[in-house]
């Protein structure tokens, strides 16, 4: 299952595909969320979409996890720990703060399942059989790589957490009018959520120091860059000059 040859393959092909999927979608919208169309096909509840969706990698990177013979080792629990923490927060507690009777098409879940999978794949057959016997020892939870990477990746976790406390608060009971966030990163930006997520992965690859993190970076930027994009547009069209001339980039504040 982790031969090397065939692991650094799948790590190729899901590099590539990154850069495939931030071309594609600046051309298709992927349609949930504000974005939501029945275009894509039959769809169910918001909640339970996410939760579907988000659920493989919690639960595959467990099961990794709890098959390794290196499961005991303290760094690499560490860093699956965190991973874990970030999805457990996705599966089993983002879904169900959720407002709104909005809906996600099976096609979008499918396809983030997928992709959840082959991540914990990559992330956790790295941890906890590929890398080098000697590389994750007790002593790296006291490196500077570690500790720089976990900083990162909690403050990015808070940015997210946040921002995402702002979208949900938005609006009032029963209200289902659309408001330009103002608070947080979002004066500077149209996705402050999406922008410390994108942190969150910085900092778990830093603390990782490996070339899956790196390459899930990758893709969690080329998935919600675009869309960040869609969304300031969708401002745009929405809001016109309100918005506009708040002067705000997409997702990275200042920048793009």
């Amino acid at each position: 299952m982790f031969k090397p040859e065939g692991y650094y393959i799948v790590v190729a092909i899901m590099a590539v595909l990154a850069v495939i999927v931030f071309i594609a979608l600046h051309r298709i919208k992927a349609g949930y969320g504000m974005m939501y169309t029945r275009k894509w096909g039959p769809a169910v509840n918001n909640r339970l979409g996410w939760f579907i969706m988000e659920f493989p990698a919690f639960a595959c990177m467990a099961v990794i996890w709890a098959l390794s013979p290196r499961g005991g080792d303290p760094a690499p629990c560490v860093m699956a720990a965190l991973f874990e923490l970030h999805y457990f927060q996705r599966t089993f507690i983002f879904p169900f703060l959720i407002r709104g009777k909005s809906r996600m098409p099976w096609a979008i879940i499918a396809m983030g399942m997928v992709f959840n999978a082959i991540n914990a794949y990559m992330i956790g057959g790295w941890i906890f059989y590929l890398s080098p016997p000697g590389l994750y020892q007790p002593s790296w939870l006291l490196s500077p790589l570690f500790f720089l990477g976990t900083i990162i990746f909690f403050i990015g976790m808070g940015i997210n957490l946040y921002s995402d406390h702002i979208i949900r608060n938005l609006r009032k009971p029963g209200d289902t009018a659309h408001y330009i966030p103002d608070r947080g990163l979002y004066k500077y930006v149209a996705s402050a959520n999406y922008f410390g997520e994108t942190v969150e992965w910085v900092g778990f690859a830093i603390l990782s120091w490996s070339v899956a993190g790196a390459v899930f970076v990758l893709w969690t930027f080329a998935n919600l860059a675009p869309r960040a994009r869609a969304i300031h547009n969708r401002y745009c069209e929405e809001f016109g000059d309100d918005y506009r001339k708040l002067g705000r980039k997409f997702i990275i504040p200042f920048l793009y």
